[in-house]
Formats: C-alpha cells, sequence, structure tokens
C-alpha cells in the first residue's frame, strides 16, 4: 500500500539539457538510503510539462529498473490530451511502475463531467492503480470532491488522490463521501500532518528532495501513533518548505539541490535561475536548516 513520505523528484539534467540518467540512478538510492517510502518520476518537480513523450517514458523505465522493488515507483502519466494521458499510463503499466499519477488536464478547463470521462476512460482501458493529482493553481482545473468520489465508487482502480490544492475543507468534504480503503495524499508539505487528521497517509513531497530523513520520520512519527512529534517536526520545516516556493516549482529546489552537491543546476526555458535577491534569501534559509 502507499503510503508514507513519497518524493516527488526533480530530473536532474546535464548542461545541453538532456536528462543525466547517472544522477537520477544516484538520487534513486539516495532516497531509498533515507527512507523515502516511495518515489514519483515525471510530476511537477519533475519538469514533466518540458519533457518530450520519449523522455518521459526512459526516465519512468529508469525509475523502476533502478528501484528494482525496494520502493514502489509511481509514474507521472497525466497531459491535458486524455489519448496522450492514455499512452504515458499504458507505458508506466508496460515497465511495471507500481502506479500512475494522472493530474487533472491543464488548460482547456474542462468541465467536472468532462474531468470524470477523462480519468473513466483511462481507469478502463489500463489496469494499474491510478491516483488523481489535483493541482488547481498549475491547470486552472479543481477537480471537486463530488467527481472524485464518483470516480473512485465507478473505476475499481481509481485508488485516492494527491490533493495539493490547499484547502483542508475540500479534502474533509471528500473524505466524507469515500471509504476507508481511499488513498489522501498530501499535495502540500506545509500541511501535510493537518491532512493527516482526517485520514490522509502521508505526502508526495519536494522538500523531501533535500530533507528526506526529516521528512520521513514526520510522517513516521504521526502513522506510529506520536501526533505530537509530527506536529513539532510540521513547525519545524515550515519555513524551509515556504521557501522551497518562493519561485516557481522547482526552480528552488533545484537551486538547494546544487548547492548541497547533490545535482548540477540544469533546468528547462522557460524555467530560469532564482534572481540573485531571492537567492540570497534562500542561502540563509538552508544555513539556518543546516543544509550548507
Amino acid at each position: 500500500m502507499l503510503k508514507g513520505s513519497m518524493v516527488a523528484l526533480v530530473t536532474p539534467m546535464k548542461k545541453n539539457g538532456d536528462i543525466n540518467e547517472e544522477k537520477v540512478r544516484f538520487l534513486i538510492n539516495w532516497q531509498i538510503k533515507n527512507k523515502t517510502d516511495a518515489i514519483l518520476v515525471c510530476g511537477t518537480t519533475g519538469e514533466s510539462a518540458t519533457l518530450s513523450h520519449s523522455e518521459h517514458k526512459y526516465l519512468v523505465q529508469i525509475a523502476v529498473e533502478e528501484a528494482r522493488g525496494r520502493v514502489p515507483i509511481i509514474a507521472g502519466a497525466g497531459s491535458n490530451s486524455t489519448k496522450e494521458a492514455l499512452d504515458l499510463t499504458l507505458h508506466a503499466k508496460k515497465v511495471k511502475a507500481d502506479a500512475a499519477l494522472v493530474i487533472t488536464p491543464y488548460y482547456n478547463k474542462p468541465t467536472q463531467e468532462g474531468l470524470y470521462q477523462h480519468f473513466k476512460k483511462i481507469a478502463s482501458r489500463v489496469s494499474i492503480p491510478i491516483i488523481i493529482y489535483n493541482v488547481p493553481s498549475r491547470t486552472g482545473s479543481n477537480i471537486l470532491p463530488e467527481t472524485v468520489a464518483r470516480a473512485y465508487k465507478s473505476c475499481k482502480n481509481i485508488i485516492g488522490i494527491k490533493e495539493a490544492s490547499g484547502s483542508l475543507d475540500q479534502a474533509t468534504k471528500l473524505m466524507s463521501r469515500v471509504d476507508s480503503k481511499f488513498l489522501l495524499i498530501s499535495g502540500c508539505d506545509e500541511v501535510t500532518i493537518p491532512l493527516m487528521s482526517i485520514g490522509c497517509r502521508g505526502v508526495i513531497s519536494v522538500s523531501a528532495n533535500i530533507v528526506p530523513k526529516e521528512n520521513a520520520s514526520m510522517i513516521h512519527a504521526y502513522l506510529n501513533g506520536d501526533v505530537e512529534k509530527a506536529k513539532k517536526m510540521q513547525l519545524h520545516l515550515y519555513d524551509l518548505i515556504k521557501a522551497l516556493f518562493m519561485e516557481t516549482n522547482p526552480i528552488p529546489v533545484k537551486t538547494a539541490m546544487s548547492l548541497m552537491g547533490l545535482i548540477e543546476l540544469n533546468m528547462r526555458l522557460p524555467l530560469y535561475k532564482m534572481s540573485a535577491n531571492n537567492l540570497a534569501s534562500f542561502k540563509k534559509i538552508l544555513k539556518r536548516y543546516k543544509l550548507l
């Protein structure tokens, strides 16, 4: 079962923009060593929007190969085209990813019925566990609790949602309309522990790219009944989490990882390096958390 601290892995790139396979494999092993419970590739943090479909499939295959069953691999498999999302989800199944994360179609702003039909079509064609990904700030589309519950009840392989709306009210409403098997995953690091109080089982995390042990310790503490420890860790990590979004994700987290010596600072336009003022502030926060 998917639960715990799950990292939304960055996509390491070379200076020429190619995917750095060696660093992808290194990061997967580094995450596993540092107690991460599952790894998502080709998500928002992995710059999925600028990956070609061949690169996307290549990354998922590398991740499955390198993990070797030690932790589940979640394949980002969404698109604003149902046909393309289906193709990516079929590939995730083919290479034996453990689940597919399918984002709500972006830019074209479908209706709630369109969203339901989108997920229903994919789920009916691919027998892989599917997690809906709701991130309205990126997509311009918010899948409502009623639509999620409808898709969950009518499609046996839709298992849950990565909820990144940031709305505790919306998540609570959803959990009141599904059963206890439904998988609620936090998509906002700063509200993971509050979400766990209503049944969330973990987080697909940006901050786990740089503090995987701390993130795992926080989530595991809550799952093991130590709510007080989990609460303290959530509050302790708050400033770092917010700093990781002072510019568009994944610009800050890739910057941090480069400063920590984990990757080279390369990303694809239109993403660009941090402004000088923000970088100076960001370094101070990283130093406060003893990451530099």
